[in-house]
């Protein structure tokens, strides 16, 4: 092996630097997913899973999805690969300019859109929990929470295009760490700022406008140091410019695919028993945790080096660079499906099920965060195979196959979700989940072909013993897990401390088992430092 790896040290120097990197953003969003699960703990507690949570889940999923559509997916998709050109191939001037001119067009859009979203809030809330229409006072409390949290799309956006300069440039960790600060925010408000307003779900919606505020005016320092702080100004006509919305166009339905299918889980969640949008919320984001920690790191820091290596026409370091992320996301993301699968009532039960959260909660929770633990390699093989053909400035390949993804999530919903509601069986919701995980594995699977098709993505040596290897490493940590871990009713009789304990035991124990059987199957972790040769 190290005779190989002398033979390509230019593919071996990538391969750490992309190591280093995706360590440092997943480090970074590790600690605020870890503060967003206190968050999560200190709203299930206050605020429990009722209809006030469901009123404030709606109201922040509208501009974050807006958020995850717009900012940091379809723009930062079409942003990212064009800067990184100009980096490459163009003078420090000319990428000021650049930045310029993008942030005066999109700044000036993003004032129009948030206009017209805090007019039309009724229409929105309407649009996505039209259930909530039966229940007149549910109904008006999200139109009034959506009028004060619309505006964080237009900070956030902001943020988004802040962050893929950063970046661009090498700067990774400081974008990853900007989502603490909207954690920190939103638990100051629902501990120090709820008691004291007449509705005290209305300081969380309070919460969110002041954490898009804080979140943009955090990374200018950092813009300011690398000569690139945006003085604002319309395109009139910049090339670059023009490429990027010709980018966004199609990228603004291929990057969403997952978060609109999560919205009609969601519309059909608002027709469901009261808790359903709450269950669902509470089971994603702890699905959302190795998704965030590890998938989107991963994602983000591969893109500007696929777009930097697609401009200096190096389709081996492409395919090598891919090839990299791919083993990654198979020895990192099969785990952590496994472990969520098999602890998810544990650790539902343990990080929320206090105070108004209860144990029908947890049960709730728990049938659909295993039913997302399903499809987490499905989501994060979408975050690995999307930024090749993003970064190669083709957004209607993923455009055409986020359709058939979201068809498919549409007709599994069909076949699987109302038959199951309408049959009396618990955990309808639970459906909504499975549906959105077997539909991220077609959009994976369709991207990975898209790529094979063109050559973009040449497999190298080795992927039949990787998988061999995987395979059995993860079939010794579920069977463990799945003999050993107590049952949840008896996670519920214990208390906080003794729950945390076991929990603790149960992710080392998992963790260690799982690497050591890598370990004996002759893996080694310096594996995933070095670029695969081909």
């Amino acid at each position: 092996m190290r005779a190989l790896n002398a033979q390509y040290p230019d593919r071996r120097r990538m391969s750490r630097s992309l190591f280093k990197a995706t360590s440092l953003v997943g480090g970074m969003t590790f600690l605020s997913r870890i503060l967003g699960f206190a968050r999560d703990v200190v709203l299930a507690r206050y605020f429990g899973a009722g209809a006030v949570m469901d009123a404030f889940f709606v109201a922040f999923k509208i501009p974050n999805f807006l958020r995850r559509t717009f900012g940091e997916g379809a723009f930062s998709l079409a942003f990212v690969p064009v800067i990184s050109e100009y980096k490459t191939t163009r003078e420090h001037d000319e990428v000021k300019e650049l930045a310029d001119r993008v942030a005066g067009s999109l700044g000036l859009v993003l004032l129009v859109v948030t206009v017209i979203g805090v007019i039309a809030a009724p229409v929105l809330v309407w649009i996505f929990a039209p259930g909530f229409s039966v229940h007149e006072s549910k109904y008006e409390l999200t139109v009034a929470m959506v009028r004060i949290t619309f505006p964080y799309l237009l900070f956030i956006s902001l943020t988004a295009f802040a962050g893929g300069i950063l970046n661009t440039y090498g700067r990774f960790g400081v974008p990853a760490f900007t989502p603490v600060l909207l954690n920190i925010i939103l638990i100051a408000a629902a501990i120090w700022l709820a008691p004291h307003m007449h509705n005290p779900g209305m300081a969380l919606a309070w919460g969110v406008f002041i954490a898009g505020v804080v979140q943009l005016a955090f990374q200018m320092p950092f813009l300011l140091r690398l000569k690139l702080m945006p003085r604002p100004r319309l395109s009139e006509g910049h090339e670059a410019v023009r490429r990027i919305l010709k980018l966004m166009l199609p990228a603004l339905f291929g990057s969403s695919v997952t978060q609109i299918n999560l919205v009609v889980d969601t519309i059909i969640a608002s027709f469901l028993a009261t808790g359903s949008v709450s269950w669902l919320y509470y089971s994603d984001r702890l699905m959302e945790f190795p998704l965030g920690v590890f998938s989107i790191a991963l994602s983000t820091v591969i893109l500007p080096t696929l777009a930097q290596q697609f401009a200096a026409k190096s389709s081996a370091g492409f395919s090598a660079t891919l090839d990299w992320a791919l083993r990654l996301a198979v020895v990192v993301a099969i785990p952590a499906a496994v472990g969520l699968f098999f602890l998810a009532g544990p650790l539902l039960v343990t990080l929320f099920n206090y105070g108004h959260f209860n144990a029908y909660d947890s049960r709730m929770a728990q049938a659909s965060l295993m039913a997302y633990a399903i499809g987490l390699m499905g989501f994060t093989l979408v975050k690995v195979f999307s930024p090749g053909f993003y970064a190669r400035q083709d957004s209607r390949t993923p455009v055409k196959i986020g359709v058939i993804s979201v068809v498919a999530n549409i007709v599994l919903n069909l076949i699987i979700t109302i038959p199951w509601a309408m049959s009396g069986l618990a955990a309808p919701h639970a459906g909504l989940a499975l549906s959105t995980s077997l539909a991220a594995f077609i959009n994976a699977w369709l991207l990975y072909h898209g790529l094979r098709r063109t050559q973009a993505y040449q497999p190298a040596a080795g992927w039949p013993l990787l998988w061999r290897r995987v395979l059995i490493a993860n079939a010794v940590m579920a069977l463990l897990l799945w003999v050993l871990v107590r049952p949840l009713h008896v996670w519920l009789e214990r208390g906080a401390s003794q729950r945390v304990l076991w929990l603790a035991i149960w992710i080392v124990a998992a963790i260690v088992v799982y690497f050591a059987a890598l370990f004996l199957g002759g893996f080694r972790l310096q594996h995933l430092r070095r670029a695969p040769v081909s």
